[in-house]
């Protein structure tokens, strides 16, 4: 390093490295769909909902424009007295948002791969051709599938 540039100033970014396990890799589509567990959940529903909340809030606080079926229509489904676990009411709804997302996160929660639901957003974006992100919650790394 020559001493001119060690005298310019650096941006946070720069002083960071960033590697392509961080969330940030998901800044770059305008909207990701977060996909978690719920019904297969060993804690049952209202943590599943607590748990992907949390999660789309550290994304929120990362500055991901994310989308979360389980925190929008949890609360829906509990105060409006409808079924949260009949796909047959779901699933419509979250065909059209994910048709719309550009992105697909899958919170790799326990019982995420034995989730029915979680199965079927992999497959729309799968066929739709849009990427596919793996996280791990605890740690908010992040894979592309």
């Amino acid at each position: 390093m020559t001493r001119s540039s060690a005298l310019q100033p650096h941006s946070c970014s720069e002083l960071i490295p960033t590697t392509s396990n961080t969330i940030d890799i998901l800044k770059k589509y305008q909207v990701v769909y977060l996909a978690t567990v719920y019904s297969k959940f060993a804690l049952g529903t209202e943590m599943a909902f607590i748990e992907a909340c949390r999660i789309a809030a550290k994304m929120v606080m990362a500055d991901i424009k994310v989308y979360s079926p389980i925190a929008h229509t949890h609360p829906i489904a509990v105060h409006g007295g409808i079924n949260k676990t009949d796909h047959s009411i779901w699933l419509p709804f979250d065909f059209a948002l994910m048709r719309k997302a550009d992105a697909l996160c899958v919170a790799k929660m326990v019982g995420w791969d034995e989730s029915f639901g979680i199965a079927e957003e992999i497959q729309v974006f799968k066929s739709d051709q849009k990427p596919i992100f793996y996280l791990n919650p605890e740690n908010m790394e992040v894979t592309s599938g």
